[in-house]
């Protein structure tokens, strides 16, 4: 099915993707209500490694939704989005949860692994953890950019089976095409500012992997990297079971595995994000009966700011979360 319920419309100072992206970054507000405060929790993976989870502790109904958040590359629950998401669940009396991907608590994992943008069985792991822990909550999640191909990936994968473990999901500003996404951010005023920027989080927790665990990949290669391409070659791919770069982004990609899902779905991507190619987004004929997409022509990259305060500056991140939260809440 097909919305348009989000009719989102960019400030008149903030032209342009880049723009959109950055401002909501760096600069918006986040919440309305009181920041966050979280509880910690370490959950032992099935590999012996680990993962930290972290709980917001506003109030909530013993029976009232769970909402699960999976940040994006190099994310966490201090991410904008997070909070933002987070301020939502407070506001509306819904539990909220955001699990670190391996190595995004601030503390490396001990395994030689670590994360990628098709990681559903990490997906599967979490989302049925969660189930166990809150048998009285319905469970819904939305996942953030890589966060978000993944969950849709491990929707795909599933197909009815999870029906059995979630009500709702979304995916927000997700490269559901991961080649396309790949590229995009490869080149040009992407390659300058948004690659150095994600490089300069990645290659330190990539070679605290191969004091870890030495001989796991070639130093002085990795040191030469200079975009996400030649990082996944060199690690990515080959920590986690890929031939190279090209196959893990064509088998990671949630976009073919779209049609197969069963549960009520929302794909939401600004048609002027940086780092997503309009051309790439799918269409209702990739998606099938269960998926819903927004596509607005504003928004950048997990962006959407919206006017406030005196001449409508800082501005806000609300109106996001709040959209994307009420359609998961009306799936229930």
């Amino acid at each position: 099915m097909k919305s348009d319920r989000f009719s989102y419309r960019a400030p008149w100072w903030l032209p342009g993707g880049n723009p959109q992206t950055v401002w909501a970054a760096l600069a918006s507000r986040r919440h309305f209500g009181p920041p966050p405060r979280w509880k910690r929790s370490r959950w032992k993976t099935p590999d012996g490694d680990f993962i930290d989870v972290d709980q917001a502790l506003h109030s909530s109904a013993q029976e009232a939704p769970l909402l699960v958040l999976f940040h994006g590359l190099e994310g966490s629950s201090a991410s904008q989005y997070a909070v933002a998401f987070a301020d939502f669940a407070a506001a509306h009396g819904v539990a909220y949860a955001v699990p670190h991907f391996r190595g995004c608590s601030g503390e490396l994992n001990h395994a030689p692994r670590a994360y990628h943008s098709g990681d559903f069985q990490e997906i599967d792991w979490i989302l049925r953890r969660f189930a166990e822990e809150h048998p009285g909550r319905p469970l819904i999640a939305v996942g953030v950019s890589l966060g978000g191909n993944a969950l849709m990936r491990w929707a795909g994968e599933m197909g009815t089976e999870a029906t059995s473990c979630v009500r709702a999901i979304a995916s927000v500003c997700s490269p559901l095409d991961l080649a396309a996404g790949g590229h995009a951010i490869g080149r040009g005023f992407n390659r300058v500012v948004y690659t150095r920027m994600f490089m300069r989080s990645m290659v330190p927790k990539a070679l605290g992997k191969l004091e870890q665990h030495p001989g796991l990949f070639d130093r002085q290669k990795l040191l030469a990297a200079r975009d996400l391409y030649e990082f996944d070659n060199l690690f990515t791919a080959p920590l986690h079971g890929f031939k190279d770069t090209t196959d893990y982004w064509a088998r990671a990609s949630a976009k073919p595995v779209l049609h197969s899902i069963r549960v009520p779905a929302l794909a939401l991507n600004a048609r002027n994000d940086p780092f997503v190619p309009a051309e790439s987004l799918p269409t209702q004929q990739d998606a099938g009966h269960h998926v819903t997409l927004w596509q607005p022509e504003q928004g950048g990259h997990v962006g959407f700011p919206v006017s406030h305060g005196p001449l409508g500056l800082p501005g806000h991140v609300r109106a996001m979360p709040e959209a994307v939260g009420n359609w998961l809440l009306a799936h229930l």
